[in-house]
């Protein structure tokens, strides 16, 4: 036991893909082990989520990580001296505990959630395995199915669009290497037929070309088409996942479309993404109703969820009590998975644990301020959560944990087994034969 004791706990200001302060604890066990993670960050965050220790002021806009940073220095790494690493339960609570706080907000989910992760990666190191093998414990695991960004909008693109991403899977590709070379095919398409469109605006916070479209329907025809010219049949091959991010959309009157300039009720608003998903070749849709509007998700999930996947992020905020809140409502049929959303390795566990239990998809997820740390890749693989969502098909710190994927799929060799339908709830499994 005395190599998984933990040693020293440190923490350190780096940088997100935003240029944001972000905290990375680094682990150090008795036996010489080391773990790093880093925290990430989001743009679209839910009421219920854990939340950040920014300092405030004017440096940085507000938004350093000193006291977090601190905090690490002066609770955290001198409550877990001399832990056993392997206990990541034990760890977790210890975190949860000492914060004290229902949001880990007087600690910082920043910096729980960097020293979790850490603590899980220096256990791994000390037992000689990689992160994904560690987790899977000699139980076979599946490789993820990939949800990849093409036009990035909503919180993450100056709100050129409502729908906040326009994604691409590829359920039928057989092995990770194979979705990736289909993604960069309809990514690179979808590239030319934007510039045919008008001027090209770069990119989005994910990564996803940026939004020069007069509607939603029209991005929507614009990815089909995408989809088609670069040599793939749409709703066969490849299908359009949707994050309506709708929580960005409501208030107390209901939803706005702006783009559309239209006001809806939220039976409207289910209407109109049922709508989309009858005319286009939509296989998952993320939040289509505001975090606390469970019977729109439900009126959603009536209507389309035996073929098509409904997510909740916001809805559910990565939480184990609020998935079964959810699925008593029938509000969904699949769970979007974020670490930093609840605050330790553990809780994100245990609520993929029970959206599992009831049947459900799982969809591990970065955010839209990520860093170079590939934790997640290892977490949908090693936890067989089935799909990872990570952004777009540019950009380092989304192509870290892609690449990090293929590493993971060969040093699989012959046990690869690519999860493809087998990802979603089984109604919508059935869809793709």
């Amino acid at each position: 036991m005395t190599n998984f004791r933990i040693a020293t706990v440190l923490a350190r200001q780096l940088w997100d893909s935003r240029g944001r302060p972000t905290v990375e604890a680094e682990v150090r066990l008795e036996g010489g082990a080391v773990g790093r993670a880093i925290a990430p960050a989001g743009a679209s965050r839910g009421a219920h989520e854990a939340v950040d220790l920014r300092d405030g002021g004017t440096a940085f806009g507000g938004m350093g990580v000193a006291k977090a940073v601190a905090n690490v220095a002066a609770e955290i790494a001198p409550a877990l001296a001399g832990m056993d690493a392997r206990d990541q339960a034990a760890i977790d609570r210890t975190l949860t505990a000492l914060d004290g706080t229902a949001n880990k907000g007087r600690l910082g989910a920043n910096a729980l959630v960097a020293v979790s992760m850490a603590v899980l990666h220096a256990a791994a190191a000390a037992e000689g395995a990689p992160l994904w093998r560690y987790l899977a414990g000699g139980r076979k695991v599946r490789v993820p199915l990939p949800e990849i960004q093409i036009f990035g909008g909503g919180a993450h693109a100056g709100r050129r669009t409502d729908i906040q991403d326009f994604m691409v899977m590829a359920p039928r590709a057989g092995s990770f290497r194979r979705a990736l070379e289909i993604t960069d095919e309809v990514y690179r398409a979808a590239g030319r037929l934007m510039e045919a469109l008008g001027p090209l605006s770069g990119v989005a916070d994910e990564g996803g070309w940026w939004p020069n479209f007069s509607s939603n329907e029209q991005a929507l025809d614009t990815l089909t088409k995408a989809i088609e010219a670069a040599g793939h049949r749409p709703g066969e091959d490849v299908f359009i996942s949707l994050d309506i991010a709708a929580n960005e959309l409501g208030d107390t009157t209901g939803y706005r479309l702006a783009l559309d300039d239209r006001r809806m009720d939220g039976a409207a608003m289910a209407e109109e993404v049922i709508g989309w998903t009858r005319r286009y070749p939509i296989l998952s849709i993320e939040d289509p109703a505001s975090q606390d509007d469970f019977a729109t998700m439900a009126t959603v999930m009536r209507a389309i969820g035996d073929t098509v996947q409904v997510i909740g992020d916001d809805v559910l905020v990565t939480n184990a009590a609020r998935v079964a809140g959810a699925a008593e409502a029938g509000a969904c049929n699949a769970a979007l998975i974020k670490v930093n959303q609840v605050g330790t390795v553990t809780e994100a566990h245990e609520a993929l644990e029970a959206a599992r239990a009831h049947g459900w998809g799982m969809v591990v997820s970065a955010r839209s301020g990520e860093t170079e740390d590939v934790t997640i890749a290892h977490l949908s693989t090693g936890w067989d959560a089935g799909q990872l969502k990570v952004g777009s098909f540019t950009r380092s710190e989304r192509m870290a944990k892609w690449n990090e994927m293929l590493r993971i799929e060969e040093e699989m060799g012959n046990d690869a087994d690519f999860a493809g339908a087998s990802a979603f709830a089984a109604p919508v499994a059935a869809r793709l034969g």
